[in-house]
């Protein structure tokens, strides 16, 4: 463990940022999975309005600089194309 002041308020950042970034993560990953389980049971109006949010929370995390934004370009563009691949009707 470090024993001068700086080093000890270093940690003390990082170890907030740890939680905060872990938190955001978790959110990106349950809005994610919420809507591949919609995407599952072909349910297409559910996954609309779940891509919503999931688009939101992974662009929350692009701004919090917990993901690269490619990173989430990435995801987004998948979900969409999960979503497209449900036949209308």
């Amino acid at each position: 463990m470090a024993t001068h002041g700086s080093a000890i308020k270093r940690h003390r950042q990082s170890e907030k940022r740890r939680l905060r970034n872990r938190s955001v993560k978790s959110a990106a990953r349950s809005a994610v999975k919420d809507l591949r389980k919609a995407v599952e049971a072909k349910n297409r109006e559910e996954a609309v309005n779940l891509f919503k949010k999931a688009s939101s929370v992974l662009d929350m995390a692009v701004t919090k600089g917990v993901l690269h934004r490619n990173n989430a370009s990435r995801r987004i563009s998948r979900l969409s194309a999960a979503i497209n691949s449900i036949p209308q009707g």
